[in-house]
């Protein structure tokens, strides 16, 4: 069994996080399981923290057979009692954090007369309330290794952006970019960083599940949501991908110092631009 070279992957040089550790949250499939594979290959220790175990476990179970360290975690990021004992398992093997991406989201699509308050309360859990939990936890262990570290909060376009019928998921991306700003301002000292990735539309599952509630409410096609909705303000019509995600994660987490941090990245094809 080969070992990934960190710092070459198909001939091209990369950053590398050679002797790093890694949790993805949300990252059993989709965007944060390309991040995995990614920061992996990039010489990380990555940690696949998910509800769904048994599809975090096959997750680390293949980045492992590409001969990188890998762990898979049963994770509620709104269970502030699950994050603290999954950060402890991580402490103790495959060792302090170094970095953290908070990726796990949720959606919910209806208009905000008919939004029930449960629902509502849902994704702001999700994003916000797990934003902080792991983001709290993490930076506790990069405080204590001395080592510093990133954190990298998985934002969205609408971090900077509102569209309609997506009420509670526009209040908490937007928030989450306020929090990482106060991350940085005090993980600063410590040599934390902190940013945000605010992705367009990535074709992931919980994207392909938007298309249809999101043709039904105005009684439109599922082509015109894609075409008229999520790729019309494009440069080039095309949907975001995982791969570019997970570049801008990569940079992030790689870079070495505080002269990039409190900031953040727009990867839309200029669905949004600055």
């Amino acid at each position: 069994m080969s070992v990934i070279d960190p710092s070459v992957v198909h001939g091209t040089t990369r950053l590398s996080l050679a002797g790093k550790t890694a949790l993805v949250t949300g990252s059993a499939s989709g965007l944060g399981r390309r991040i995995a594979e990614v920061f992996a290959e990039a010489g990380a220790a990555v940690v696949i923290a998910d509800l769904r175990l048994a599809e975090a476990q096959a997750c680390a179970d293949a980045i492992a057979c590409q001969g990188a360290r890998s762990l898979a975690l049963a994770m509620d990021v709104t269970d502030e009692a699950a994050v603290e004992a999954g950060f402890a398992r991580v402490r103790g093997q495959p060792g302090a954090l170094d970095i953290l991406v908070s990726n796990a989201g949720i959606q919910i699509v209806a208009p905000i007369q008919d939004f029930g308050f449960a629902e509502w309360k849902k994704p702001l859990a999700v994003h916000l309330d797990g934003g902080f939990l792991t983001a709290r936890a993490a930076v506790r262990q990069m405080m204590a290794s001395g080592r510093g570290g990133s954190i990298i909060v998985m934002g969205a376009v609408h971090s900077k952006h509102s569209s309609r019928l997506k009420a509670p998921y526009v209040a908490a991306k937007h928030g989450l970019e306020g929090l990482a700003k106060v991350i940085a301002k005090e993980g600063a000292p410590h040599n934390i960083r902190s940013n945000v990735i605010c992705p367009g539309f990535v074709r992931t599952p919980l994207v392909e599940k938007q298309i249809p509630q999101q043709a039904q409410e105005p009684g439109i096609s599922e082509s015109d949501v894609i075409e008229n909705v999520m790729l019309e303000d494009t440069v080039d019509g095309r949907f975001t991908t995982v791969d570019d995600v997970a570049q801008a994660a990569l940079t992030f987490a790689a870079w070495p110092s505080n002269a990039l941090t409190g900031q953040s990245l727009v990867v839309s094809h200029g669905w949004f631009m600055q």
